[in-house]
């Protein structure tokens, strides 16, 4: 290395409670002199594995601290929405291709449910904000995509409601569905990850790596994420019995 060249470490703090948390490029160190045999006990150190704690604990991460618990709401939350979208989005291709009015049920009783979890997905990250960024809004990429997709499907029952005729209402309404699931692709996957952004995942990192979720977190997250999502169909299939109740009493089939 030059001599009085400036490099940035990696500042790497542990304790017995909170485990290891890591601050990249906290320390910047310049050389001043350089000596060869200084620089084989550099490397030749001993390392001393500071994350190997027993038992269940939380990771201590910079800025989140104990708020990294919304985690297995926020996330798995928003999870759930894309899934229930995309599955009202399959029965809407359904009810165009064959006209059963049980699927343009299905398409509306998981489209409630999916605004539902994006409308708590929403309140719960400007709650998460207001803690790390130090706004409920902070006009932030993925903030702005994820409150388009949410307004996308309310209008999307703005649009039912203001067609009186039923066949006509549910198959613009399947159209419009399909739509929305297609926006759903550059709002939420593409566009933050192409820009820069205070929220985890943006530059091509899908925000489940080392540095973002741990394994100890990961033993609850992704169960999170499955009952998140059977609790919404679970959620969307009481609203289709509803509906189907609705239409036999008006039609009488």
């Amino acid at each position: 290395p030059l001599r009085g060249a400036v490099h940035p470490m990696s500042l790497i703090i542990s304790d017995n409670i909170h485990g290891g948390f890591v601050l990249p490029n906290a320390v910047f160190v310049r050389e001043c002199t350089y000596s060869p045999e200084a620089g084989r006990v550099w490397q030749n150190a001993s390392q001393i594995n500071i994350l190997q704690i027993k038992g269940f604990r939380y990771p201590y991460r910079n800025i989140l601290y104990e708020t990294i618990r919304n985690v297995y709401f926020h996330v798995p939350m928003w999870f759930g929405m894309m899934i229930i979208f995309f599955a009202s989005g399959w029965f809407s291709i359904r009810f165009v291709r064959n006209g059963k009015a049980e699927d343009d049920f299905w398409s509306v009783a998981l489209n409630s449910t999916g605004t539902l979890f994006g409308i708590l997905g929403l309140l719960t990250g400007m709650l998460w904000s207001k803690h790390t960024w130090g706004a409920y809004w902070s006009w932030d990429v993925k903030q702005n995509t994820a409150a388009i997709a949410v307004l996308i499907y309310l209008a999307y029952f703005v649009l039912r409601n203001s067609i009186p005729d039923p066949d006509r209402r549910a198959r613009i309404a399947a159209v419009y569905n399909i739509f929305g699931c297609v926006m759903l692709i550059p709002l939420l996957f593409v566009i933050p990850r192409l820009t820069d952004s205070l929220h985890p995942g943006s530059g091509g990192n899908p925000a489940l790596g080392g540095e973002d979720l741990d394994d100890t977190m990961r033993a609850v997250f992704y169960p999170a994420v499955i009952g998140w999502t059977l609790l919404g169909v679970w959620i969307g299939e009481l609203r289709y019995r509803l509906l189907r109740l609705q239409w036999r009493m008006i039609f009488g089939k």
